[in-house]
């Protein structure tokens, strides 16, 4: 299986791609792992919410081929201790999908079409927190799962 992280927009702080760079190439180890960025969708100040979401989602939706398992990280999904999580993910490697699409949406979420393509939702916690922050805590989950899954020394429980 391969993992995908599709985000929106590029990392703007210098610190926190690094970090997130830093945990990619951890994870490489373990799994194909890769980020992909969609650009930012230019002139939004003449969106409303609702059609901005729209453009988003036909970007994403253009990213994704028919085998791709669409996994949406959503503040409305199911949220997971990190060995549960391990749990997950050894699930999804074992239902043999070829690739695994996680994504963290615009800043109004997902539109309706996202939303029925998807297979299920993932939050990583009732907080809200910047999209730039949630690359670095999801590419760190997945890592933290995979030593979980491996029998290795970085998650105490």
């Amino acid at each position: 299986m391969k993992i995908k992280l599709l985000v929106i927009g590029k990392t703007d702080d210098k610190n926190l791609g690094q970090l997130i760079e830093k945990y990619q190439q951890r994870l490489n180890h373990y799994i194909n792992f890769e980020i992909e960025i969609i650009p930012d969708i230019k002139n939004v100040k003449n969106l409303n919410q609702v059609q901005q979401k729209e453009k988003e989602g036909e970007l994403i939706l253009s990213k994704l081929k028919n085998t791709d398992q669409l996994v949406l990280l959503d503040e409305k999904g199911k949220e997971f201790r990190s060995l549960d999580f391990a749990s997950y993910l050894q699930k999804k490697m074992n239902s043999g999908i070829k690739q695994l699409v996680l994504v963290i949406g615009g800043p109004y979420g997902f539109s309706e079409s996202v939303y029925k393509k998807s297979s299920g939702k993932v939050s990583l916690s009732k907080m809200t927190f910047s999209h730039q922050m949630i690359r670095l805590f999801v590419v760190e989950q997945l890592y933290r799962g995979f030593t979980i899954l491996k029998n290795e020394p970085y998650h105490h429980e």
